[in-house]
């Protein structure tokens, strides 16, 4: 039971989304976000979207499928042949390329498909093709064929802008010091901006306390 000094939190979700106009575009992702968006017109059938946990790959991967109706499978429960000529030519994504729980040989039959159809194949990961554990060399091959685009950790004024987006998307109101204090200290990456909001969230509700520099520094 919550002490006398505290305030009841309720758990209400944030305005936030995963659609193109919340996706904030800078150095670090442009590159990218162009020639996703630009769909169909990529420079190969397959993009290997490779970035560090929190960098926006999830985000991306759900702007191409709201753009494009694309459908989107884990890397260990890919679809059979069969159910890939039932899908024509329609786009599709891959997430989490890099894990051991890669099935290589669905990947290959679907990085074939993808070619024989006309389709566009998007596949997410923390690291390059060249990295993973690969067996079946003719999927290799496939793979140094597609087209790399990377996601860099995000820079300071990408971060600022998505800490101020998400605090506004709790309709809550950050003075700049507390962002400078928080930029300082956090770690480079979008989802460790989710998680501080978050929290800070939190204790401002819990403390019935705006969130300031000395609320702030509870998280470090």
């Amino acid at each position: 039971m919550a002490s006398p000094h505290q305030q009841m939190s309720f758990e209400l979700p944030p305005l936030s989304g995963m659609t193109r106009e919340d996706f904030i575009v800078d150095e670090a992702n442009r590159l990218a976000f162009e020639q996703i968006t630009a769909w169909p017109q990529w420079p190969a059938d397959t993009l290997v979207l490779a970035g560090p946990v929190g960098s926006g790959k999830t985000h991306l991967a759900a702007i191409h499928a709201q753009q494009s109706g694309a459908l989107k499978f884990d890397c260990a429960k890919l679809p059979t042949p069969e159910e890939l000529h039932e899908f024509g030519d329609r786009a599709l994504i891959v997430e989490n390329g890099h894990s051991a729980n890669l099935d290589e040989t669905r990947l290959f039959h679907m990085m074939n498909h993808v070619r024989e159809f006309g389709s566009r194949l998007l596949i997410t990961t923390r690291s390059w093709p060249e990295s993973w554990s690969l067996e079946l060399p003719d999927l290799k091959s496939r793979l140094r064929a597609a087209h790399p685009l990377e996601l860099n950790e995000p820079g300071d004024t990408l971060l600022r802008q998505v800490l101020v987006k998400l605090f506004a998307d709790r309709q809550l109101s950050v003075d700049a010091k507390v962002l400078d204090y928080l930029l300082v200290r956090m770690e480079r990456s979008l989802s460790e901006a989710s998680r501080i909001v978050e929290q800070l969230d939190r204790l401002s509700l819990e403390r019935s306390r705006p969130i300031t520099r000395q609320l702030a520094a509870e998280l470090f």
